[in-house]
């Protein structure tokens, strides 16, 4: 018989400044996992004082952005005027909609002392209804997300539905998005109760139904099967999907959307400098030039 795992999905690493991005999503074996369509593992990285980082103001389209950090802090100002710092355990949710402009930066308090940055960002594609929503942003402080603790796991549900418990994050389809801290000899059952469903190992070790996952990696499980996770030495990890996102995504650069001419007129937009702006911030990310084919 065939294993849980459907495909295993292995990081592109980046370079940012100050601080190395493994992106796993999107992939050539999988574009989505439910409705994630973008899935980066920024850091650990230590940034020593006087040390920052800096995300210029930058536009999106069609989807939302989710910001999950294990360590460290960040700043987000968006051009509907929220200004949020973020520091482990919140979640930060960016609603882009039909178009928002966003920067993230370390706090100005938090500049002068040595910091560790690490934690997951990622892009829930929004259904074809809602690409054009209003944007918006919403912050939920650690402690008003749902956590239990399992057999030697705690789990922490981030956004949508997941062992018995819902996220007070408002999501715009069916969304898994869990943290799992394993001990050692942690153990979880994976039901199947979405329809498509990933496992990215963060860091320690893991096994899915017996086979081992690398760290900084993702199986994305094959859809109906229950899978038992196993840590035999304490690990941290990331579980996320939902249900399948019918139809097309594009994506070129910070833009998602079911059409090509959305994604050009949001370009234009940004390029002619009428797509909006963070209030207070008067730097700008330049449209990046088109790679040949």
């Amino acid at each position: 018989m065939p294993g849980p795992i459907k495909t295993i999905l292995t990081p592109r690493e980046s370079d940012i400044g100050n601080l190395v991005v493994r992106r796993v999503l999107p992939a050539r074996a999988a574009r989505l996992v439910g409705p994630f369509i973008f899935f980066d593992h920024m850091g650990p990285a230590v940034l020593p004082a006087g040390v920052s980082v800096d995300v210029r103001p930058h536009p999106h389209i069609g989807l939302a952005t989710v910001t999950y950090l294990f360590e460290g802090s960040l700043m987000h100002r968006d051009s509907l005027g929220f200004e949020q710092k973020i520091v482990p355990g919140d979640v930060n949710w960016m609603t882009a909609g039909r178009g928002i402009v966003h920067s993230e930066r370390t706090p100005n308090e938090d500049r002068p002392e040595r910091q560790t940055m690490h934690g997951i960002q990622t892009w829930v594609a929004l259904p074809v209804d809602h690409e054009d929503a209003q944007p918006g942003f919403t912050h939920h402080a650690a402690a008003t997300l749902p956590q239990f603790k399992g057999d030697r796991v705690t789990v922490r549900v981030i956004a949508g539905s997941a062992f018995g418990y819902t996220s007070p994050v408002s999501t715009f389809s069916p969304t898994l998005y869990v943290a799992a801290d394993f001990s050692v000899g942690g153990t979880l059952a994976l039901e199947p109760e979405h329809e498509e469903r990933g496992v990215y190992l963060v860091d320690g070790d893991l096994t899915i139904d017996d086979e081992p996952l690398a760290p900084a990696t993702m199986a994305v499980l094959e859809p109906g099967a229950v899978v038992r996770l196993k840590s035999p030495n304490g690990a941290r990890v990331m579980l996320l999907g939902g249900a399948h996102l019918p139809g097309e995504r594009y994506i070129e650069w910070n833009f998602v959307s079911s059409s090509p001419d959305k994604i050009e007129a949001a370009k234009a937009a940004w390029t002619r400098r009428t797509f909006g702006s963070v209030p207070g911030e008067t730097d700008w990310t330049p449209l990046p030039e088109r790679k040949p084919r």
